[in-house]
């Protein structure tokens, strides 16, 4: 068997000249993307926060999604814009943009085209073999809760969406790296400071915008679905010490059927699978200041039985 050929064997270089020659190949689990852009911070990003995956040589695998990045000038001002299949669903975007608007796009291509699962806007972690999922909306640090989790030792099954199989009730992994704004990139930097970053996308409509790389942990183990456990919701405020309150469960399947991208193509079945999950799991309301402290109480919540 011929060894794997990881993203790492290409120098920036070479990387460069592929995405604009053609594009290339990468196996990110559990999808292989076809990826190409000849806008230099593309493969800045990927080679920064992709180098642990399989690159596929002359297309050896079914490929899922072909995306692409491209530079174009509008109103004499240069932007890009992301494309699928040639199909390009969004407004063009600053040209600085152009790898946050690759990791936006390919989260697009699963939400709006993966019907065999029922997708969940939530980031989702596991350990010893129960899953957390951690449904909120912009602006309740999520994302960097879920860093900081995955540098304490948690699994990184998606930042962004659960890959719900409705027969099943296991969650499929989807490790991208985390999208990290504003004053979390350096809150995160900080307790990792060995970790890699991604390009600094400035003044987005979120703001200043980064990617952190999966833990090798989560991306070794993406093959591994997880049972949930727990959904935990997640709100950031400044000044407040932690608190923890029990979720009505009849509002938590209200919650999360809010969150769904799809349950409206699963109809009854999604229903009924959203349900199932919140039966079998803890709801809790979790609101917090000190990353420290929210670490030490998911610390008890993953000993409980």
């Amino acid at each position: 068997m011929s060894p794997i050929q990881t993203l790492s064997t290409l120098s920036l270089a070479e990387l460069t000249e592929e995405l604009a020659n053609g594009g290339v190949f990468l196996s990110v689990p559990p999808f292989v993307m076809h990826i190409a852009s000849p806008i230099p911070v593309v493969a800045q990003g990927l080679h920064a926060l992709y180098g642990r995956h399989e690159l596929l040589r002359n297309g050896a695998r079914f490929t899922d999604f072909h995306v692409a990045v491209k530079s174009e000038t509008r109103l004499f001002k240069r932007v890009c814009v992301f494309e699928m299949d040639g199909f390009q669903p969004f407004t063009p975007l600053a040209y600085g943009e152009a790898f946050a608007f690759l990791e936006w796009g390919m989260n697009w291509c699963v939400t709006s085209h993966c019907h065999n699962w029922l997708t969940i806007h939530s980031a989702v972690l596991e350990k010893n073999g129960r899953a957390v999922l951690l449904p909120a909306p912009p602006g309740s640090g999520k994302s960097t809760l879920c860093a900081a989790l995955m540098l304490h030792g948690w699994r990184l099954l998606s930042d962004e969406m659960a890959l719900l199989d409705p027969a099943t009730g296991l969650v499929t992994p989807a490790p991208r790296p985390v999208s990290l704004k504003n004053e979390s990139i350096e809150v995160i930097r900080k307790r990792a400071p060995g970790a890699g970053f991604g390009p600094l996308a400035h003044d987005t409509l979120k703001g200043n915008v980064s990617h952190m790389q999966v833990s090798e942990q989560s991306l070794a183990q993406a093959h591994v679905p997880a049972l949930p456990a727990w959904v935990v919701f997640p709100q950031f405020k400044l000044g407040a010490p932690l608190t923890v309150a029990a979720r009505p469960k009849a509002q938590a399947l209200v919650e999360l059927t809010s969150n769904s991208f799809n349950q409206h193509v699963h109809g009854r079945a999604g229903f009924e699978a959203l349900a199932r999950l919140v039966e079998r799991c803890g709801c809790h309301d979790l609101t917090y200041q000190s990353l420290d402290d929210a670490l030490v109480w998911f610390d008890a919540l993953e000993r409980l039985p």
